[in-house]
């Protein structure tokens, strides 16, 4: 923007552009080793104990011998991009110009496939410096259906991650995030307006509204990130999309009934009236394909609900057997059987 070699003089560009000439000569320095390191140890106490506020990590940070007092470990955590989820006065609110959305996912059951979608951004670090990750996740299959990283925190990024995502795998109904003013910039809400989307957003500070990314967060960096020093980010990004396919296809969830995100997309997506009358985890404990000895997967998650309400009426029999019982040996009802009683309501 500014020619050194022009016909005006650098000191009157400076003065139009309204900029100092010593911001023009500066070469700003590389992030120390020292540096490096205790980032790293801030990351990983916030994915431990993301309550933690800058004083609290600076009390952990100087038991464990850093040089680290509360303005350092604020200045870290402002650029890692995270922050203490407890509530705190008169909250700063970065980009007040930008519209912010209330969260609709409270009390919501999510029971299909591009229901809901969410994202997130974190922090990588890296052997000689860090960088950004965005991810956009299906919160039914926990899928992580796009990714970007970058070397710093923009919108353009996500926007990116973003329009990937539904270019692959169409619309969601309602969009997820927190109030980061990547995601309240008009660039990223307006493409989600456009394609009937509505949008929800997190309560400031309160990362655990958006729990399924955050949880994603932890996989990634014990699993992959934390256990190798990347060079640069052509590895890193190597490196964590590898992981990423891996975490989509390879790792079992215990959450989707140890299938992977993919394999319960395809049971569900395979099986679309027994998705109507059954329960998520039902669908998830059976097999896609051919199933037991050649029954197609809906003829087998018949087969399990039948034998799940066989078992329940010989359940209420019982029940209904032990209270005629009671009554004909002339049993105070207050004195019957705890076992009648269900367990979350015993005493």
């Amino acid at each position: 923007m500014i020619e050194t070699a022009g016909p005006v003089s650098v000191r009157r560009q400076c003065e139009l552009l309204r900029v100092s000439r010593s911001g023009l000569y500066y070469e700003p320095l590389a992030t120390s080793a020292e540096e490096l390191e205790l980032m790293r140890e801030i990351d990983e106490l916030h994915l431990k104990y993301p309550f933690y506020g800058s004083r609290k990590v600076g009390v952990v940070l100087r038991a464990r011998g850093f040089a680290a007092n509360r303005k350092r470990i604020q200045r870290l955590m402002r650029l890692m991009g995270i922050e203490g989820m407890a509530p705190k006065p008169n909250t700063s609110k970065p980009a007040p110009e930008h519209t912010k959305y209330p969260y609709l996912l409270r009390g919501l059951s999510i029971t299909r496939p591009n229901q809901v979608w969410a994202t997130d951004i974190t922090y990588v670090p890296m052997k000689d410096g860090f960088m950004y990750l965005v991810v956009v996740m299906d919160w039914f299959s926990r899928k992580a259906l796009s990714w970007r990283l970058s070397n710093s925190m923009d919108t353009r990024f996500c926007v990116d991650a973003l329009q990937e995502a539904l270019r692959l795998h169409g619309n969601p109904e309602i969009f997820n995030t927190d109030q980061g003013a990547q995601f309240t910039a008009d660039e990223f809400t307006t493409v989600l307006r456009n394609h009937g989307i509505a949008i929800s957003m997190d309560g400031r500070g309160r990362c655990l509204d958006n729990v399924f990314v955050e949880r994603l967060w932890r996989s990634l960096k014990y699993e992959e990130v934390y256990l190798h020093a990347y060079e640069d980010g052509a590895e890193a990004r190597q490196r964590i999309g590898g992981y990423l396919r891996y975490y989509n296809e390879d790792r079992p969830h215990q959450a989707l009934g140890y299938q992977t995100p993919d394999a319960a997309l395809s049971i569900v997506r395979s099986a679309p009236h027994a998705a109507r009358s059954l329960p998520f985890s039902a669908l998830l404990t059976a097999r896609s394909g051919a199933g037991r000895g050649g029954v197609g997967v809906e003829r087998t998650l018949a087969v399990d609900l039948l034998t799940a309400r066989f078992w329940a009426g010989r359940a209420g029999a019982g029940i209904r057997a032990m209270r005629v019982s009671n009554r004909s040996s002339g049993a105070h009802p207050k004195k019957r059987s705890a076992a009648l009683v269900p367990s979350s309501r015993v005493t």
